[in-house]
């Protein structure tokens, strides 16, 4: 897999776990259809958020996020500090997977693609979870 895949997935992972669909509609798209908003208005992400942040044992955002930028991967966070990895990779795993279902919904994905989406999904996640960026 080339570095460039790679970024891209890893980065599309962290962004939707900070940022919940509201970054994630656009992240897949072949034509970008962003949802930039100041504030987002709708609550679920912030549980989702909640729930991500607690499997990786992170009190907060901005402490998970100085440990991404000095290249620790998702697995040595989880393991670091006592977090859940397979509660990580279940998560992210459950809203790549839901998005992809709501661009289907949409229309704008096609069935078949959504199909070979949804196979690629757990390998990304995990690949992604266990590689550190830096």
């Amino acid at each position: 897999m080339n570095i460039k895949h790679v970024m891209f997935v890893g980065t599309m992972i962290v962004t939707m776990s900070f940022a919940g669909t509201a970054w994630g509609k656009s992240a897949i798209s072949p034509i970008p259809m962003p949802k930039w908003s100041i504030v987002d208005l709708d609550n679920s992400s912030e549980s989702e958020d909640d729930e991500l942040l607690g499997a990786l044992n992170q009190s907060s955002e901005e402490e998970l996020a100085d440990k991404l930028y000095q290249g620790q991967s998702l697995r040595s966070i989880a393991q670091n500090s006592g977090g859940n990895y397979d509660r990580v990779i279940a998560i992210q795993i459950k809203q790549l997977q839901e998005q992809l279902d709501e661009r289907l919904a949409n229309g704008s994905i096609s069935s078949e693609q959504h199909a070979l989406q949804s196979m690629e999904v757990a390998e990304l996640i995990i690949e992604s979870a266990n590689r550190a960026y830096i």
